[in-house]
Order: structure tokens, then C-alpha cells, then sequence
């Protein structure tokens, strides 16, 4: 069998390896090397071909024996193949990735002004693409240089812009190269970040009413594009929609949301079960913090201070992903819970009558009544949910109808 892979620094938390499954019938592996160690795989490695991310999509080009024209124009390499005589041909599958991702996003490119922030090899492949595609005027921010971010709000009129920089990037969520507020005519934002799902810089997006979209389409278009080039054989850009579809539900988290008491914890670690997921409940994760029980931060520390280590608890695991997440009850009463959810998640509402919600050991639902607290939060739980799940035909069900309802 063919054996192919790709070659980066850090590589933990890469997709491409779930892609390559679903493109074709080859080996493909993670090649995690060191600066140092990256001649030596290129000339000595057991591979037939390699995809190439960061920092070394500039750094095998001299060991390419020949280059394709697009790999060429644009001075990076993202996929190389090896030869029957063992050289090297390097190419760029990232161009028509950025391409595809450019025409999925709907937004309007021709004569337009855009904006790309980074100038490293991914922004010399989204600053071609955008002069081919006719935009009237492509602007590359960098930290240094005639346009940079001291200076950028003299392109404050820019049509479309594109984030090509790391930042944002996972574990860096909630970074973001620039704020949107002086970009008046900004009609299209694009990160080609695809994890977390949406970034800062997109958030902001969405803040602003603006249409914009990550780089999962990208990451994936790219690859089909490779894997024709690893095979020989065309594959349909079908298949393109079809794996970012079944990866972006494989990789958001599962949040459920809900009332104290309306079984959110007991749900959460049997749909985890259910679907082979991580399991992650904020409240426990708040007890180990303090090491004591939520009573007992309530009662000597205030609502506040176990407020402030519920924000701490979820903006932790609210980076991870395709996992299961259980909430604490007045989880919605400070809204930059929910920014941490909208970067990566899914959230269920978990609805149950308030008859059966018990109070006991539960400070909040004894201090103003279980229907109380209901009726405030309720508008708030609705608001946040993509989903609503009746709880009350038992833990199991509750789990299963999750699941059904999430198409998993």
C-alpha cells in the first residue's frame, strides 16, 4: 500500500489524517519533525507523497527537484510527491482550497478591495486567488512594512477581509488579529483557521451582521485536491461538502444547557457513552478548582466568586473538541459563556417540567423557588439552544433523542 502523510511541527490535533480516510484507500500518518529533522525525512523518509503545513510550506522547496507552476508562482509548497527515480516534485493544492472556500462563502470578489492579514506562504496563496478572481485591490497587513497594524485603519474601506495568521488558532482561542469596528464596509469576513469553528475575528463577524466563514472547507478542498494527486484518479467536489459536513459534526462539542436539576450531568455522560465523546461537567470541574463543595462557595465566597470560576471552568473545555459538555444551571447569566460556546459547540436545551426539578443541595433553587428561577432563565436557555430536548421519559431516552436529534 501507498504511504502518505503530512509533514509539520506540531500535528496533535490535525484533521487531515480523518480526511484522507474518507477521500481514498491509502496509509496516511502524522510526520510531527523538528526544523532540524526535515532534510533528513525529505531525502530518507518512507513515504510516497507528503501534504506540507506550517512552518515548513517554504522550507522543502529547495529539496524539490521540480515544482508545479502554481507552487512556483506562489513560492510554497503544500504536497509533495515522490518520484520513481526517489526526487522530488513539489506542488500547491492549497490555491484551489482557498478557491473553493472563496466561492462556498458567496462573497462577492469582483472588484472589490480585500484585505489579507499575514504574509506568510497561505497569504501569498489567498492574495492569488483574489487577483484572479478580479478584485480590484489586494492589501497584505503584516507586523512590519509600508501596510501594517499600526496603520491599517487607512484601509478601513476594504470590502473582504481574510485572516491567514495563527491567531485565534487552537489553544489561542478568543485572539483576534484586529478588531472589526473601524471596517465600516466590510461585507465578507474569511479565516482560514478551522479550529476552533469560529474564531474571534469570525464572532466579531457575526457581532457586526457580517457574512463569514472558517477554513474547514478549505482545509478539506485541499486535500481532495492532493489525494487526486497522490491516486491519479478525479474525485467529485462533492465529496468536498460531504467530509467538512461529517467532520464539523465529529468536532463541535455537545453543550447541554439547563435548569439545576433537569438531569444535565446523568444525559451528558450517557450521550458521551452513546457516541464515544470525552465527557466534561463545569460543576465538578469547579469543585476540584476550590476543592469544595458549591454550597460551600456560595455560602463563603458569594454568587459572584462562583461565577467567575464557572467562566474560568467553561472557557477551558469550551476549546476542546467533539466532546460532551454539562452545564451549571445559571450558566446563561453572563454572556461571555456564551461567546466560549459559539466558537466550537452545539447547545441542547435540556427541558424539564418544573415539577420534577428538584431544589435539594442546590443554593440558587432554595433561595427563590425552582419556577422562579425558571421563568427568568428560560427566555435565555430558548436564546442559546440550537436544539430543545423535553427531559422526563428517563436518562437513556433523554440521551438517544440528543443523539437522533443531532443526526449522530
Amino acid at each position: 500500500m501507498k504511504k502518505y502523510g503530512l509533514l509539520g511541527e506540531h500535528l496533535a490535533h490535525s484533521y487531515s489524517p480523518q480526511i484522507h480516510a474518507l477521500l481514498a484507500d491509502y496509509e496516511y500518518k502524522l510526520f510531527e519533525k523538528l526544523p532540524s529533522e526535515v532534510e533528513d525525512f525529505l531525502r530518507q523518509g518512507d513515504f510516497d507523497g507528503v501534504n506540507v503545513t506550517i512552518p515548513y510550506k517554504k522550507t522543502v522547496m529547495p529539496f524539490c527537484e521540480t515544482l508545479s507552476d502554481t507552487a512556483e508562482k506562489l513560492g510554497c509548497v503544500n504536497t509533495i510527491i515522490r518520484n520513481a527515480d526517489g526526487t522530488l516534485h513539489g506542488d500547491n493544492t492549497d490555491y484551489f482550497g482557498f478557491a473553493y472556500m472563496l466561492k462556498k462563502s458567496g462573497a462577492e470578489v469582483l472588484g472589490k478591495k480585500a484585505l489579507v492579514l499575514g504574509s506568510g506562504g497561505a497569504s501569498a496563496t489567498v492574495c492569488a486567488v483574489l487577483r484572479d478572481s478580479g478584485a480590484r485591490t489586494v492589501v497584505t497587513i503584516s507586523r512590519a512594512g509600508e501596510d501594517n497594524y499600526e496603520n491599517i485603519s487607512k484601509h478601513a474601506d476594504a470590502d473582504i477581509i481574510v485572516n491567514t495568521t495563527p491567531v485565534g488558532m487552537y489553544p489561542g482561542n478568543g485572539k483576534s488579529p484586529i478588531s472589526l469596528d473601524a471596517f465600516a464596509s466590510c461585507k465578507a469576513v474569511l479565516d482560514i483557521i478551522y479550529n476552533p469553528a469560529k474564531t474571534e475575528l469570525m464572532l466579531q463577524a457575526e457581532d457586526f451582521g457580517i457574512p463569514c466563514a472558517g477554513g474547514l472547507a478549505m482545509l478539506v478542498a485541499q486535500a481532495k485536491r492532493a489525494a487526486e494527486l497522490f491516486t491519479g484518479e478525479d474525485i467529485s467536489d462533492n465529496a468536498v461538502e460531504d467530509i467538512t459536513q461529517k467532520l464539523e459534526l465529529q468536532s463541535k462539542n455537545i453543550v447541554l444547557i439547563g435548569m439545576p436539576g433537569c438531569g444535565k450531568s446523568s444525559v451528558g455522560r450517557r450521550l458521551a457513552g452513546l457516541c464515544g465523546r470525552e465527557f466534561y461537567d463545569t460543576d465538578e470541574l469547579i469543585v476540584q478548582k476550590a476543592k469544595k463543595s458549591i454550597e460551600r462557595i456560595f455560602s463563603d465566597d458569594g454568587e459572584d466568586a462562583f461565577r467567575d470560576l464557572e467562566q474560568e471552568a467553561l472557557s477551558v473545555v469550551a476549546k476542546k473538541s467533539g466532546c460532551v459538555i454539562a452545564t451549571g444551571g445559571g450558566i446563561v447569566k453572563r454572556e461571555q459563556n456564551r461567546r466560549y460556546l459559539r466558537q466550537n459547540s452545539v447547545t441542547v436545551f435540556i427541558d424539564r417540567a418544573v415539577d420534577k426539578l428538584s431544589s435539594d443541595g442546590r443554593p440558587l433553587s432554595l433561595a427563590y423557588g425552582v419556577e422562579a428561577l425558571y421563568n427568568e432563565r428560560l427566555p435565555l436557555y430558548i436564546e442559546w439552544s440550537n436544539y430543545r430536548i423535553a427531559s422526563g421519559a428517563g436518562v437513556y431516552q433523554t440521551a438517544v433523542a440528543v443523539k437522533e436529534a443531532l443526526s449522530l
